[in-house]
């Protein structure tokens, strides 16, 4: 069975070769973290290997992405009441473009968690964005909008931070989390709703005294032949046809066993015949086959793990083994079959970022500007560090040849000397 995942991942490689020096949405253009390009840079510092830099106007953490020679970034400013989409020229970091929205209302969010955390997306004919309780955004590469559309208000402790995603004619956006939670199929042209399914979050519990909540953004994939749209709820995985919202498929199990905030930082790990969904704040982990039909829990559940480090970034299905790096710096290795951890290392300091997979090696930043560079194997070997020194919590985009990083003071270009 497993073989088939790997197999998956060379048919994926294959597909993005076409689109190799795009970075079109939020963990590239699988929504899974891989890069197909070759030759990206392993050493840079602040002053070296370092193709320009642009200062930025306040913190950010969403990541960079990128179609063709235009880079497009959200960022929050004045408190979180101005949120802006910009757009800058790839060779040089020139700003092209920058439209900017107002929302003065209260909207609570955690320091850690800036407003328009979201990245944004686009399919090489828009950029769509999601500003929170401001709205969603859409506009031309140029900068024209085109429609916008209010989806009410987010509230909720932490913030919010799910990322657009674009399929054929739609929109999908986990708009939350808080009391209003919904997964929204939106159509591409103007906006209007095709779909919804709402789904339980903000405060819970007899007396509303737990916080439940998904960051998770949507990951579009097709297995067995069928196209499927996979989400990470507060316990459980779901699989929805993307078409209809339907739901095909969902494997409980990201409950916490004991009273407290059940949490879903990270978006679903999906390969044709696994999926793996792992809980924030300590919870749980679990792996489901995708096959079958309504709840698969009894019959489908590979393996969980009731209680974990805390998870925030994504991780990386490869062959027959998943690999996360965890908030606290601990890089794992895990056997996709049987769950079994084949290694912990800490590798340094707390990390934010998403793993991503550049031919062999895995790139992620930590808290601190400090990109790890890892061997993608299920034996630990550590092969390069770089140190910008600015505080990152964005996740890296890689794109023709270069790295691009978001920092809390600045968007850097890392190349290769020439």
């Amino acid at each position: 069975m497993f073989r088939k995942s790997m197999s998956l991942f060379a048919l994926l490689l294959s597909a993005l070769q076409a689109n190799a020096d795009n970075w079109p949405a939020w963990r590239g253009a699988d929504g899974q973290g891989v890069c197909k390009e070759k030759n990206l840079p392993l050493k840079w510092s602040a002053s070296e290997n370092v193709a320009w830099k642009v200062p930025l106007p306040d913190q950010g953490n969403s990541t960079p992405v990128i179609w063709g020679d235009r880079i497009f970034l959200t960022q929050a400013t004045e408190k979180g009441t101005k949120r802006s989409t910009i757009c800058v020229n790839k060779k040089d970091g020139s700003k092209l473009w920058e439209k900017t929205v107002e929302y003065k209302e209260v909207e609570p969010t955690h320091a850690t968690n800036p407003y328009c955390s979201a990245s944004a997306a686009t399919d090489g004919e828009i950029v769509v964005v999601s500003h929170g309780s401001a709205g969603v955004f859409c506009y031309s590469l140029d900068g024209k909008e085109l429609w916008n559309r209010d989806l009410g208000k987010c509230h909720h402790i932490w913030g919010n931070a799910a990322s657009p995603v674009l399929w054929k004619d739609r929109v999908f956006l986990n708009f939350g989390p808080g009391p209003r939670t919904s997964l929204i199929a939106m159509n591409k042209k103007d906006g209007k709703e095709i779909w919804k399914v709402e789904e339980p979050g903000g405060l819970v519990g007899n007396k509303g005294e737990t916080w439940i909540g998904s960051w998770s953004t949507p990951v579009i994939a097709t297995i067995n032949g069928r196209e499927e749209l996979v989400m990470t709820w507060p316990g459980a995985i779901k699989s929805h046809d993307p078409k209809t919202g339907e739901v095909f498929w969902s494997c409980k199990g990201l409950d916490r066993d004991k009273a407290g905030s059940r949490l879903v930082y990270t978006s679903p790990l999906v390969a044709n015949d696994f999926v793996v969904a792992m809980s924030g704040y300590g919870g749980p982990a679990i792996a489901a086959k995708t096959v079958g039909k309504g709840d698969v829990t009894e019959t489908h559940r590979l393996w969980r793990h009731p209680g974990n480090p805390q998870r925030i970034g994504s991780g990386i299905i490869l062959g027959e083994h998943i690999y996360m790096m965890n908030e606290p710096g601990t890089f794992q290795c895990i056997e996709a079959k049987s769950g079994k951890i084949l290694f912990t290392e800490r590798v340094g300091s707390g990390v934010w970022g998403n793993l991503v997979l550049i031919e062999d090696k895995f790139y992620v930043t930590n808290l601190e500007g400090e990109t790890y560079i890892l061997a993608a194997k299920p034996k630990f070997e550590e092969i390069a560090r770089n140190h910008l020194k600015e505080r990152t919590l964005a996740s890296i985009a890689a794109s023709d040849g270069r790295l691009y990083i978001r920092t809390y003071k600045h968007l850097w270009c890392i190349s290769n000397p020439k």
